[in-house]
């Protein structure tokens, strides 16, 4: 697998070189679909002209990422290509490797479990091969490299590949099951953004399942677990602020990269649902609205955890999905990451409900994007309400998605353990209601 590996990056590499060599990368560094506030470059290049002038970065309302990403292109800014490039290959690797070992693990149960005669006869053709998943770590690092979206984030130069790497090394990190690494990479994922935070579910629930730790709330080895889990990511997020603190000499990073991810008060069009919202909010019902929208990226965690306690891979894909369609500025690099994980589900297909209808969407809504945007902001022939409403649609294409995977994965899992065929009492076909 090293040999086909190697090509795809090397193929990756070169169309993003090829791109950045191109005339069409300014004009994609300037897409709102690709780069945000938070995340663009030109914003970056202002925080360094302020840095070298011995200026707070944080002192006007330009730049808004975090010290390290300032600090570190303040000694790569000249190889800044290089850089993301590197960003989107270790992103890739750390994901095939991820995937191949979870794979792995998956497909150990998976004998015991034929061994015991844990299945129903009639279900024995949802049992997943090894030549049909040994292709899925490859196919991942194609989806996530090769995909229209990642290639435009780092031609754009975004920093949203920086966090999909820091969050692909968390994912590799947790499923080879080192605890230490994933809290630090976990908190680092959360000082770029805070919207990880979420993750710490699935990356326990899969910790206690690879430790053999029962989640049962009586158990004093449940919350012994938690309780280190708690202190070496609390006290990594720790040392990673202090340090921001000791390279800047103030805390005023602080309101102006978290409470701008919070607050929203920069309302650019982007592919996400707060912008237009909020552009038309009275003022004195926007504090209210504000917690309403926020609260979606962390309420359904637990109820997700819950259901998906023994499955934590998956639970992890489910909130990647949902931190990109609710975070308060999101681009397409954050919606690449969680669709590179789509292989991993391929055995989900004969489920699926609505998945040619989705995805005719989701490309429609990507195309007409730039075109509803060239209507509204130079040909004058449209307004806001257009380019809102493309973006309304291309996420709930995304939820629709995203809910009908969780659909088919429940439906399999429930085939898997009360079999394919499902007969009434009084023998004739049931039809299966998930409720």
């Amino acid at each position: 697998m090293a040999a086909p590996l190697t090509l795809l990056l090397i193929l990756a590499v070169t169309i993003r070189a090829a791109l950045y060599r191109s005339s069409l990368a300014d004009l994609i560094a300037e897409r709102v679909e690709v780069v945000s506030p938070l995340t663009a470059w030109k914003r970056v290049i202002e925080g360094l002209a302020l840095l070298d002038l011995g200026v707070s970065p944080y002192s006007g309302d330009v730049f808004h990422e975090t010290p390290l990403i300032i600090y570190l292109f303040h000694f790569v800014v000249d190889y800044a290509e290089i850089t993301f490039m590197l960003a989107d290959v270790i992103t890739a690797v750390a994901l095939y490797m991820a995937v191949k070992d979870y794979n792995k693990q998956v497909f150990r149960k998976q004998k015991y479990a034929l061994e015991a005669d844990r299945y129903p006869l009639d279900c024995l053709e949802l049992i997943r091969s090894p030549k049909e998943m040994y292709y899925i770590p490859l196919k991942v690092a194609m989806f996530y490299l090769l995909n229209p979206f990642t290639i435009l984030s780092c031609v754009a130069k975004s920093t949203c590949g920086l966090n999909n790497a820091v969050i692909a090394l968390f994912i590799l990190t947790t499923i080879k099951g080192n605890v230490l690494l994933s809290a630090i990479f976990l908190s680092l994922a959360t000082y770029q953004s805070i919207y990880p935070l979420t993750l710490c579910a699935p990356a326990l629930l899969y910790l206690m399942q690879r430790q053999y730790i029962p989640v049962n709330f009586r158990r004093v080895s449940f919350w012994w677990f938690i309780a280190q889990y708690a202190f070496m990511y609390l006290g990594s997020l720790f040392v990673i602020v202090c340090l921001s603190f000791f390279l800047l000499g103030s805390w005023d990073y602080l309101p102006s990269v978290y409470g701008f991810i919070l607050s929203v008060p920069d309302l650019t069009p982007n592919i996400g649902l707060f912008w237009y919202f909020f552009a038309e909010m009275f003022e004195h019902f926007r504090l209210f609205f504000l917690c309403v929208f926020q609260i979606n990226v962390f309420f359904y965690t637990i109820p997700l955890s819950i259901k998906l306690k023994e499955h934590p891979v998956f639970l992890i894909f489910m909130q990647l999905a949902v931190i990109s369609i609710f975070k308060s500025y999101p681009t397409v690099g954050d919606i690449a990451l969680y669709l590179a994980f789509l292989p991993v589900w391929s055995h989900l297909h004969r489920f699926l409900r609505n998945i040619f209808l989705v995805s005719c969407v989701l490309l429609a809504c990507s195309a007409l994007f730039p075109v509803l945007w060239h209507l509204w902001i130079y040909s004058g022939s449209a307004n806001s309400n257009f380019y809102y409403a493309i973006t309304l649609l291309f996420n709930v294409a995304q939820i629709l998605l995203v809910s009908d995977y969780f659909y088919a994965f429940l439906r399999r899992e429930h085939h898997l353990t009360y079999g394919l065929y499902l007969k009434r009492k009084d023998g004739s076909e049931a039809t299966l209601v998930l409720k």
